[in-house]
């Protein structure tokens, strides 16, 4: 199977993971394992100090293999774990961990951007979570990370799409640049990091996380529950076979 991601190690001790799986990046359950693995790999590594998250290609993370479950919806408890593994990875992981993102940033992309403790944008970037329109739930702990609780819900509710501008006035972004700059913009934030004891921002990074109010993977975790109980809906087929077919569902 050909890698869904592949990683870089600077000299700086940036490590540089790019998703990387056409044409979307959204990736199978194999590939949020993998992910979930190489994330937590990475921060364990004495040399590394800093973790950038970026993707190739039209977008930087559609969520899950949706054509993948459509054809076998008993893999959403391996894609489940798959995502809760990936973003717990990014959230506790041993070192800070930069999201620079552009394009679409949906489902997965939304949960590895809100446990980010940086996120870049592109200024074509647009975040959202169509959870409903596809039969599942999950992503709002992390969403609502980002935003507050009514904005989130309003994504939510709607499915609608919001874009890196309106998303960095609200402060769910450290910053907006060209689509051109957004790379070495985020890897001139890591090597700032990086430059640092590399002691004291792991100290830091526990610090700041242990200070958060709420546990967020308990959230996700909960979140998870209610979205094995939407796959008994014959509704959330509907709208997985909807998407597939590329056709308004009914209901």
């Amino acid at each position: 199977m050909t890698s869904q991601f592949f990683t870089e190690l600077h000299a700086n001790g940036v490590a540089e993971i790019v998703l990387n799986r056409p044409p979307v990046n959204a990736l199978n359950a194999a590939g949020w394992y993998g992910l979930a693995a190489e994330i937590e790999a990475q921060g364990k590594r004495a040399e590394v100090r800093v973790i950038v998250i970026r993707a190739e290609g039209r977008g930087f993370c559609a969520g899950v293999d949706i054509k993948e479950l459509a054809s076998n919806d008993k893999l959403i408890v391996d894609v489940n774990a798959g995502n809760y593994a990936t973003f717990k990875a990014v959230h506790l992981n041993k070192v800070p961990v930069i999201a620079a993102v552009h394009g679409f940033v949906l489902g997965g992309g939304i949960g590895i951007c809100g446990a980010a403790d940086i996120v870049i944008a592109a200024d074509d970037a647009s975040f959202g979570l169509p959870e409903v329109d596809r039969g599942a739930m999950g992503g709002a702990a992390h969403l609502q990370r980002m935003f507050g609780v009514q904005k989130t819900r309003y994504l939510f509710f709607t499915g609608e799409m919001i874009g890196a501008t309106e998303a960095a006035r609200l402060g769910a972004i450290e910053r907006v640049v060209p689509r051109a700059e957004l790379r070495d913009t985020a890897l001139a934030i890591a090597g700032k990091i990086a430059a640092k004891s590399p002691a004291m921002i792991r100290i830091a990074k526990e610090a700041l996380t242990g200070i958060e109010d709420g546990n967020l993977e308990d959230k996700y975790r909960w979140e998870q529950g209610f979205t094995l109980q939407a796959y008994m809906s014959p509704d959330s087929n509907e709208t997985r076979q909807a998407f597939v077919e590329k056709r308004d569902a009914t209901f």
